[in-house]
């Protein structure tokens, strides 16, 4: 086979062209042709299954999820031009010809291209504790640090996991964000394949960020890649996701999925750093658990794609249970549509919650603040903080704020607060008076604006979000 493995509707045809391919040794860009055609069938979802050798109940959850998606309408909070995206037309799951390996040396040249770019094996040297990266659909490489393997921490991808700890993943796996929960979550579940999987012991807390990397390489792609993070007893972890891809002439799709479990007083940070090419279609279901005296941290940033839905939420099962979502959103031309927010439900007593949304829009873009506070009848002493600011650098962009508070318990507090605002031409004519062009200028300011969430990065992290955000802004002519 002489690229990759693509499935579409008819797999008959798939694997006549493949050992066609194999045997006349047509050319990839032929092979292309004949199996380009992706669909969303009962067949295909068991082929998926079947390729990744999994036992029959996460066939049947499939299979369940993909029944959902048929019968579930399409979100009525989704912009009215999604309404008629199809996703028969996706490849929905392609699989790159490389097997899994541990060693950066062993990774093909045409893959290992897009991690270089990114600095990424640098990173892992200096300082992640663990990485695995994923390409297309599949899991490419895995390697986790011997001192981490040590503690009884787990890492690798769900696909291994699902043999290796079948009774955890039975337990967890699609849980707290179930395939009910609307459409895209049940497509997501019926076409999962790739991401990470984490265990941390009690007590253990892992020094060292461990790092799920996710590249889509090819258009009209379909990315479903799952995370399931457990963080037993007074334990802590800190956990990156980055996402990325090159710009392609047609859009791909990435529907992936987060799940977060924070035992009694463990603490989990997970911190994304999104920059999809422009025409990547971005959802990304993002829910963790709280129990008594956990602390869940979101940090999010938000810079690429045309059209992205992220909405990291915690619900607070425990007493005394915290969590914290910080998003940033950058919105750089006309037609961007970055839908976001958090959703922070209190079901336990003495709870705490703080959101902070910051929304940056230029060149006609549309932000949207989309969040919920909820507090249940009985989670006494329940304490949230809503901030979301928006900052327009034109008079071509657009913001909105739906906040939904739902309160059913009268001894708790509940503060939002929202503000606009256009770029501040009094303090960019100050800053220009000190010998600053104004280029420079606009994005001090922007940075700025953000510097909360900044400050709540990885180094390494925070000087790629800076350079993102100076490139947007000067490539697509926010300043002149």
């Amino acid at each position: 086979m002489d690229k990759e493995t693509r499935y579409s509707v008819d797999l008959n045809e798939v694997l006549n062209a493949a050992v066609e391919a194999k045997n006349n040794r047509i050319d990839a860009v032929e092979f292309k042709k004949r199996v380009v055609a992706s669909g969303l069938t009962r067949d295909v979802v068991e082929e998926i299954s079947k390729l990744k050798k999994e036992p029959e109940w996460m066939t049947r959850l499939r299979l369940k999820a993909l029944d959902l998606f048929e019968r579930l309408p399409t979100p009525n909070w989704l912009p009215e031009f999604l309404s008629e995206l199809d996703v028969s037309k996706l490849e929905i799951y392609v699989r790159p010809e490389a097997e899994r390996v541990s060693s950066w040396d062993e990774v093909p040249p045409e893959i290992k291209k897009y991690y270089e770019a990114l600095g990424i094996p640098e990173s892992e040297r200096k300082f992640l504790g663990g990485l695995v990266a994923v390409f297309e659909s599949e899991p490419i490489y895995t390697n986790v640090r011997s001192e981490l393997q040590k503690k009884g921490v787990i890492m690798m991808p769900p696909e291994e996991a699902i043999h290796k700890h079948e009774s955890v993943m039975k337990e967890y796996f699609a849980k707290i964000f179930p395939p009910s929960d609307h459409k895209f979550a049940a497509l997501h579940t019926a076409l999962w394949s790739g991401g990470v999987f984490v265990y941390v012991p009690k007590g253990v807390r892992v020094t060292y960020p461990v790092e799920g990397f996710f590249v889509i390489g090819s258009e009209m792609e379909g990315q479903f890649e799952h995370t399931l993070l457990i963080a037993d007893e007074g334990s802590y972890i800190h956990f990156i996701e980055g996402c990325s891809a090159p710009q392609f002439k047609k859009f791909s799709f990435h529907d992936g999925a987060v799940e977060l479990y924070a035992k009694k007083g463990a603490h989990i940070k997970f911190t994304t750093v999104q920059n999809w090419s422009k025409n990547v279609i971005n959802f990304n279901n993002k829910r963790a658990w709280a129990d008594s005296y956990a602390t869940v941290e979101w940090v999010e940033g938000s810079l690429g794609s045309k059209y992205s839905f992220v909405y990291p939420s915690t619900i607070l099962r425990g007493e005394g249970a915290t969590s914290t979502s910080l998003v940033v959103t950058m919105a750089s031309g006309n037609g961007e549509w970055k839908d976001s927010g958090s959703k922070m439900i209190h079901a336990a007593p003495n709870t705490r919650s703080k959101v902070v949304n910051k929304n940056i829009g230029f060149n006609g873009g549309i932000n949207v603040y989309r969040g919920l506070i909820r507090v249940n009848k009985g989670a006494k002493g329940a304490k949230a903080f809503v901030k979301c600011d928006s900052l327009m650098l034109d008079d071509k962009t657009k913001a909105y704020t739906y906040p939904h508070n739902q309160v059913f318990e009268e001894e708790s507090e509940v503060a939002h607060e929202a503000h606009t605002f256009r770029m501040n031409e009094d303090q960019l004519f100050y800053l220009m008076t000190r010998g600053i062009d104004e280029k420079e200028a606009t994005s001090l300011l922007v940075l700025g604006f953000i510097d909360d969430i900044m400050r709540e990065l990885p180094f390494e992290y925070a000087t790629v979000l800076n350079k993102v955000i100076k490139l947007e802004l000067e490539k697509l002519g926010a300043v002149a």
